[in-house]
């Protein structure tokens, strides 16, 4: 499944620990369909590992989608376009020294154990199954991971 694209959008009304998720997840329309359904557990959770820990926060699935994703790293930016549908631009938040600015051990990340880079939405919009979302210039944060069976 290496080199395949999935994306998780979720929208939390309120406080993301005391307010049900909703979510949508979009997984790469190059997947056959048996790297469709292992996408599919591992990312609702259903897979174990970290993402089973997120599950029990999502109140509901608004769609399970396969999707064109489009996704690209330029040195401290980030970039994502799922279809006609949604797309994001980050870039990290830099010190003095032009250096990305880390967070370690930050709660509910994709990537535990990774530290991640703080960022700054430059675009962000989201526009299907009934979400209009719009959060540009909020905080964001990458981050490299990698999930294996064992």
């Amino acid at each position: 499944m290496d080199g395949l694209n999935v994306a998780l959008v979720v929208h939390t009304p309120g406080h993301m620990l005391k307010t049900k998720w909703q979510v949508a997840l979009y997984l790469d329309q190059r997947a056959n369909p048996a790297q469709a359904e292992a996408l599919g557990k591992i990312f609702s959770g259903q897979a174990g590992g970290h993402l089973a820990n997120v599950a029990p926060l999502i109140g509901q699935v608004l769609g399970v989608t396969p999707a064109h994703i489009e996704y690209e790293v330029e040195d401290k930016r980030r970039r994502l376009r799922i279809g006609e549908i949604a797309s994001a631009e980050i870039e990290a938040v830099t010190d003095g020294n032009g250096r990305a600015s880390t967070i370690q051990d930050l709660p509910l990340c994709i990537a535990p154990g990774f530290p991640v880079v703080v960022s700054r939405s430059k675009r962000a919009s989201f526009h299907d199954l009934g979400l209009h979302l719009e959060v540009t210039e909020k905080n964001g944060f990458y981050s490299p991971f990698r999930y294996q069976s064992t």
